[in-house]
């Protein structure tokens, strides 16, 4: 038995049926390599045997009486993998376009809390001879490095190897009554103020120092500071999908060129691609957007328990700049601040505070906010959310399977329709954009923009490196031909 953390139930209280807390996945498969040849029944059978010692993947929860405290994960005695693998195929031959909305299909159906929170589909027939799966667990079950992690148990370094974790026998303790669970939660209840007048003071220290920060101007980008878009609302329970690639080693040499960061230079694509999606649909803002940075601390944290180690930082996408050269530039250095006052929070305030959530409060007020449509009244806290997930930087085997794409895709929020992931793996940047699509319908249209940004900011970059001669005449033939 363990408890949730609060950070980690959390993701449970602010699930509603428009509100979906999990993560998702889409993995592009090469079925060829696999020793003996693809067959869905070997495939499961396989996926069966590997995660069978894998708590993630075989416990469930366990409420608390009166929802005193947050739930515990016990051991499914009733694990069945027919419950969590499921097959499916494309109408033949299956294309990106017919992927992406049966993914987005699955993304807005809400996992079954009385099992363990994850479920797959193998889809067969993707562009005739590959294999895609499209996996969901919750987030409260994983964050972005430990479902990255997760992989290992699933994946090997060749087709014919075990994978990169091998599953050990785990104790699986007893299953608690509920006195012992009401009498836990009990002992929780009455320490609770305690812990909270601990945290009162590294607190108000934190909150003194960010004053100074933002007075010098080395703060990170503020919440409630963002402009207002089409995607900044009361979402839906429906969501939309769309993937694209971006070579690893362009990315490089950009960020190698200017002496900014593989992040710097992800955030400032991302700024250009929505900069141009939005001018082209006349809703370009005249202040930047702002999106939410999630961060591990998972190796700075002292909390030895918890799924979810995160925290987040506020980063300015240079949307009002137009020049590419001049928006990296303003990223890394705003990038720079940001990491510098993040630096100084401590790595488990945000777990720390999540420990006072209230189940049903939470729940209650994440409803009341969505039904009176709050979200389109107040002030933007931030336009979306961008992550990069570092990834193998060899090829994997999935099963035995080749992957040839790896897209994560995180949550989306009221107020924060579209969510950006960007992982890395075995030379290439793979994008995942999730949006609901009400908010946002047309998400192809932006994920497309993402290499073509990427080509913009890497000629940028050959230009400026040109001899000055050669600029001096490509300015004038400019002048010229503006003339």
């Amino acid at each position: 038995m363990d408890r949730l953390s609060g950070l980690d139930a959390s993701f449970l209280y602010l699930e509603t049926p428009a509100q979906l807390m999990h993560v998702c996945g889409v993995i592009v498969l090469d079925p060829s390599t696999m020793p003996g040849g693809y067959s869905f029944e070997a495939f499961r059978a396989e996926i069966d045997r590997r995660v069978r010692d894998v708590p993630e993947f075989t416990r469930r929860l366990r409420k608390v009486p009166l929802g005193l405290d947050h739930p515990v994960w016990v051991h499914d005695r009733h694990f069945d993998i027919d419950r969590h693998v499921h097959r499916l195929a494309l109408p033949s031959p299956g294309s990106a376009a017919e992927l992406s909305e049966l993914t987005s299909h699955f993304a807005g159906l809400p996992l079954d809390r009385s099992r363990p929170l994850w479920e797959m589909w193998v889809i067969e027939g993707y562009e005739d001879d590959k294999v895609v799966v499209f996996m969901k667990m919750h987030h409260a079950t994983v964050d972005g490095v430990s479902g990255s992690n997760l992989l290992s148990h699933l994946c090997s370094l060749e087709p014919d190897q075990p994978p990169m974790a091998p599953a050990e026998p785990q104790d699986r303790g007893h299953e608690p009554g509920q006195t012992e669970l009401l009498g836990r939660a009990l002992v929780t209840t009455v320490t609770r103020p305690l812990n909270a007048v601990r945290l009162l003071t590294p607190s108000a220290q934190l909150i003194t120092k960010t004053v100074g920060r933002a007075r010098a101007g080395t703060a990170m980008a503020a919440p409630f500071s963002a402009p207002r878009t089409s995607f900044n609302g009361t979402i839906t329970g429906h969501r939309v999908i769309a993937l694209a690639d971006m070579d690893l080693e362009d990315v490089r040499q950009v960020k190698k060129a200017t002496g900014t960061t593989v992040n710097d230079v992800v955030l400032a694509i991302a700024g250009g691609a929505l900069r141009s999606y939005l001018l082209d649909r006349d809703e370009l803002p005249s202040s930047s957007l702002l999106a939410t940075v999630p961060v591990s601390v998972r190796e700075e944290s002292k909390r030895s328990s918890g799924a979810n180690k995160v925290s987040a930082l506020f980063a300015k996408l240079g949307t009002d700049t137009e020049d590419p050269l001049e928006r990296l530039q303003d990223m890394a250095e705003n990038n720079k601040n940001a990491k510098d006052h993040h630096q100084a929070i401590s790595a488990d305030s945000l777990q720390d505070w999540a420990e006072f959530a209230a189940p049903r409060t939470f729940g209650l007020a994440v409803r009341a906010y969505a039904g009176l449509k709050l979200p389109e009244k107040h002030p933007v806290v931030h336009n979306l959310v961008i992550s990069n997930v570092p990834g193998p930087p060899v090829p994997l085997y999935f099963m035995g399977a080749r992957v040839e794409g790896l897209y994560p895709l995180g949550p989306v929020f009221h107020g924060a329709g579209l969510n950006i992931t960007v992982m890395s793996n075995n030379g290439q940047l793979h994008v995942g954009i999730i949006a609901c699509s009400e908010s946002m319908p047309d998400v192809d249209d932006l994920v497309r923009r993402f290499p073509v940004e990427l080509a913009v900011l890497k000629a940028a970059v050959v230009s400026a490196q040109a001899p000055p001669t050669s600029i001096k005449r490509a300015r004038k033939r400019k002048a010229a031909s503006a003339g």
